[in-house]
């Protein structure tokens, strides 16, 4: 048995992990899905004012008041920025740091160094338009199955507009999260470059590396393979203690 923490992308909310997180709680794992503020039920707390170091506070509080020790720590597209900036915080707590076709960033980026030039600054052009320092969902990022899904229709249309300083705030990164074991699960069923330097990195430093032959919102396009990835990655990770075999302080016990 894990205790998973999975965390949602831009513009998303916890309710999207949903059906993955029954599937693992049917496995024996114990599983928290947090929604990130001003995003899902939270979008009417502080949504135009939210920033990254926000979004980081509220998953490392559940860690915190849920005492939760031995964690797969996992984030989806921007919640890589989220659980990277967790893990140096608490790396004591962190089984496994999982980047699920997520950004990886060093310490002093932002959303606007890691994505493809001009994206986050359309998205700011689009909230002062808005006047309320909020974006919406590009278009091209949502999912392809569109409205003619039932299922994609309802994911698309709980997305809310998202603060654009979680996109222009950088990370920052003592150093403590080169201490927890990470991986990145990369989806290879869509087209599209921008997560590329990221399995470069991967690669070179020897993250558990995995792939999916699905789209890149993955636990809405193949929520099974989602479920059973997880799970292997899982059983892949040495329970109480990290890759290199230290000590297991972060064995925390349940109440």
């Amino acid at each position: 048995m894990a205790t998973f923490v999975l965390v949602h992308g831009g513009w998303g909310g916890g309710w999207e992990w949903t059906p993955v997180a029954n599937a693992l709680w049917e496995r024996g794992h114990e599983v928290f899905t947090p929604t990130l503020t001003g995003l899902g039920e939270r979008a009417h707390i502080r949504a135009s004012e939210v920033t990254l170091s926000d979004h980081i506070d509220d998953v490392q509080a559940v860690v915190r008041f849920e005492e939760l020790g031995d964690v797969i720590l996992c984030g989806h597209s921007y919640g890589g920025m989220v659980v990277t900036g967790v893990a140096d915080r608490m790396p004591e707590h962190i089984r496994l740091l999982v980047h699920l076709d997520a950004f990886a960033p060093r310490d002093g980026e932002s959303m606007r160094e890691i994505t493809p030039p001009g994206f986050v600054e359309a998205l700011l052009d689009v909230a002062q338009e808005r006047g309320d320092g909020r974006a919406p969902i590009p278009d091209e990022l949502l999912p392809s199955a569109g409205e003619e899904d039932e299922t994609a229709a309802r994911y698309v249309a709980r997305l809310q507009p998202q603060s654009t300083k979680t996109f222009t705030e950088a990370v920052r990164l003592s150093g403590n999260v080169d201490r927890v074991p990470r991986a990145f699960v990369r989806c290879t069923g869509y087209a599209g470059s921008v997560m590329d330097p990221f399995v470069t990195r991967a690669r070179s430093e020897g993250w558990l590396y995995r792939e999916l032959e699905t789209e890149h919102d993955l636990h809405l396009s193949d929520p099974a393979a989602t479920v059973a990835i997880l799970h292997e990655l899982a059983d892949a990770t040495p329970r109480g203690a990290d890759a290199r075999g230290d000590p297991a302080v972060n064995a925390m016990p349940r109440p």
